[in-house]
């Protein structure tokens, strides 16, 4: 079973750079390089809505608006890794953050339903 772990969280001031990282486990590289991975949030009362995703090629790159500029999601298959690099953070930003590999379309959705990891917290004071 897949197994995801995040973290990188903390405390951070409005304007302030956090690196989450995110790490893979349960699937080999071949099968972890074969899927687009995608970075999550939950704010407190909200649902979990998609941040970044990332093809696995390491070609394309997807954001949600309200990142776009500001974060940059990258990864490292051989260490089956995902990373999240969040620049200029706000307070609108604190939230859990969460990975998970993704189906890109439409829209983009978790593929790993029964494998969330424990999320990292991201705290931004104002």
């Amino acid at each position: 079973q897949v197994q995801l772990a995040e973290s990188g969280g903390g405390f951070v001031q409005a304007g302030g750079s956090r690196r989450l990282s995110c790490a893979a486990s349960g699937l080999g590289i071949s099968s972890f390089s074969s899927y687009d991975w995608g970075w999550f949030r939950q704010a407190p009362g909200k649902e979990r809505e998609y941040v970044a995703a990332i093809s696995g090629s390491n070609r394309f790159t997807y954001y949600t608006d309200f990142v776009k500029g500001r974060f940059t999601i990258s990864r490292d298959n051989a260490r089956k890794m995902v990373y999240l690099q969040m620049n200029g953070l706000k307070f609108e930003d604190t939230a859990v953050y969460y990975c998970n590999a993704v189906r890109v379309g439409a829209t983009i959705t978790p593929l790993f339903y029964d494998s969330w990891g424990q999320g990292t917290q991201v705290t931004v004071s104002s």
